[in-house]
This record gives C-alpha cells, sequence and structure tokens, in this order.
C-alpha cells in the first residue's frame, strides 16, 4: 500500500476558522480521492480554532453516504484535535451514518413534515 496522506485542513482551507460547508467539501474532495484510490490518510486539525457541525458534514459526514465504515476506519485517521473537536466529529459520524443507513426513511419522514406544515 502506498504511503499515507497528511490533510492539514487550516493548509487546504487557508484559515484556522473550519466553518462553511464549502471550505469542508474542498477537504472532502481530498479525503475521498484518498480513500477511492485506498491510501490512508491522516487528517490533521492542527492550527484549527473554531470548528462547526457544517464544516465536518461537508468535509466528513458525507464520506458516509460513498464509503462502508469499515474502509473509513481502516484509512481515516485524526490528528491534533481537541477533546470538543472530537465530540463534536463523533457526533457528526453518529448523525451520518444513521442518515446513510436509513436515507429513504428520513427523506420521506421530512417530507411528509414539509407537507403537512404547508
Amino acid at each position: 500500500m502506498s504511503e499515507e496522506i497528511r490533510i492539514m485542513m487550516y493548509e487546504v482551507i487557508g484559515s484556522p476558522l473550519c466553518v462553511a460547508s464549502s471550505d469542508g467539501q474542498k477537504v472532502f474532495e481530498r479525503i475521498h480521492t484518498a480513500l477511492n484510490a485506498n491510501r490512508k490518510v491522516l487528517l490533521s486539525f492542527h492550527n484549527v480554532t473554531a470548528l462547526t457541525s457544517a464544516f465536518l458534514n461537508a468535509a466528513i459526514g458525507q464520506l458516509y453516504g460513498r464509503f462502508d465504515e469499515n474502509h473509513i476506519r481502516s484509512l481515516l485517521k485524526v490528528e491534533d484535535a481537541e477533546q470538543d473537536d472530537l465530540a463534536l466529529l463523533k457526533r457528526v459520524v453518529d448523525n451520518a451514518k444513521l442518515y446513510f443507513k436509513n436515507t429513504n426513511k428520513l427523506n420521506k419522514a421530512i417530507q411528509e413534515t414539509i407537507n403537512n406544515e404547508i
């Protein structure tokens, strides 16, 4: 297997503020390319001072719609993350796994709720 890829979020987005989903998409594209090639990824939170679930949903959450959980777990690791950031990441991952496990059921429930409010 080829060498590990280190993705430094700070360098990818050019800011310590990991808050926008559009910036998360940039990180996702790099991770997705690497995982698709079965390469190990080390995702660094070094120099990140602000982190939101919107960013993490785009950067990591949507991986669970593209790859099997075991594939992600075996190839993606994180480093330099604060405890609060790890807790937020865990919430995002748990929600993504639930969402992608029951996508059709969840979308149907959302649509019914919207239709009932109109």
